[in-house]
């Protein structure tokens, strides 16, 4: 009897959370809050999905390079010796990572390409900085959104590849193996 006797309090605690998460999501109310379906969630995950939704509403954005103490910069590409940019890159996304930011797609980019958009393009980023554990801050680097040509190329299998083809009527470019096939931190989409 202990056991059933135990969950009764968290349930009622689950519950008044619930109710708060609520009522300071009101005035943010949009319709991502009615993608949460009670029927198929336990009342903690749906408290865990509406706490994430309004960590998200409250973080500050900032550039990513402000997320770091002191500032992170980096030496223009243009300054680096090409022998230097391996260490350099390991150093820096390894930095990215403790603050939750993963580079995904980058082996398809030379060790200067991807240097470069690190320093001209993700650390002057404007992102919000939510420091839940597990989220994490998934930077594209083969542009999927814009133009879906290098995913296609080296990173899409040949279902996805079938499948963007389908959709979209487009020619599939040829598949080819990524050049520089690095060891970055991951983590789960």
């Amino acid at each position: 009897m202990l056991p059933h006797h135990q969950s009764r309090p968290d349930a009622v605690e689950q519950l008044l959370r619930n109710a708060q998460l609520r009522d300071e999501l009101e005035p943010l109310y949009d319709e991502s809050i009615g993608c949460v379906d009670v029927n198929r969630m336990t009342t903690h995950s749906e408290n865990e999905f509406l706490q994430s939704m309004l960590e998200w509403e409250r973080a500050p954005m900032a550039p990513i390079c402000e997320w770091f103490e002191p500032r992170l910069t980096l030496e223009s590409p243009e300054e680096v010796d090409a022998g230097r940019l391996p260490a350099l890159i390991a150093e820096v996304t390894t930095r990215l990572f403790e603050k939750h930011i993963v580079l995904d797609f980058t082996d398809h980019l030379s060790d200067r390409q991807l240097y470069t958009l690190i320093y001209r393009d993700i650390l002057p980023s404007f992102e919000k900085k939510i420091d839940r554990r597990e989220s994490y801050l998934h930077w594209d680097c083969a542009n999927t959104d814009g133009d879906p040509e290098a995913w296609l190329r080296y990173y899409a299998n040949d279902a996805e590849r079938d499948m963007w083809a389908d959709e979209t009527g487009g020619d599939l470019p040829a598949k080819q193996e990524p050049m520089h096939r690095r060891r970055l931190p991951v983590a789960p989409l």
